[in-house]
């Protein structure tokens, strides 16, 4: 299990190293896909296998499938986590998080999220102002 937050740069080259602990959770070859909210989700292969088989097996016949099924198989990358510790952010999921140079890296259970830091502390203040209404909607799981 990925938690925690972390604040890393990224480098000239696209660049972002991991922390230390999520190396250790996650291994050597990771999958980077869009995620939502201006983020981008981090993935070991295992785990994006499962989710990956779950969505494939979702009726291509519903149009919000197709899109979402194209949104992530679409610009899924597989990268490698080099010998420092680092992984490579293309070009284009960069531009889709909105990435620059500082980057929150949040850990949530079964993935790595990134963000761009400023966009991450606006959506944590906006969350944080919300947080005793969002618990009591989920108030059912709590049996």
């Amino acid at each position: 299990m990925v938690i925690g937050e972390y604040i890393h740069t990224l480098d000239e080259k696209n660049r972002l190293s991991l922390p230390a602990k999520f190396r250790k959770e996650m291994g050597k070859k990771l999958i980077i896909v869009p995620g939502f909210d201006k983020s981008l989700f981090l993935f070991t292969v295992s785990e994006w296998q499962k989710r990956s088989a779950r969505l494939a097996e979702s009726s291509m016949f519903q149009s919000n499938n197709r899109s979402v099924a194209r949104f992530l198989f679409g610009r899924a990358v597989e990268t490698d986590v080099d010998a420092s510790g680092r992984i490579l952010i293309p070009d284009l999921l960069k531009a889709h998080a909105g990435l620059k140079q500082k980057i929150a890296l949040i850990g949530v259970h079964n993935r790595v999220e990134l963000w761009d830091e400023k966009t991450w502390d606006t959506y944590k203040k906006q969350v944080e102002q919300n947080a005793d209404a969002l618990a009591e909607g989920l108030g059912a799981l709590d049996n």
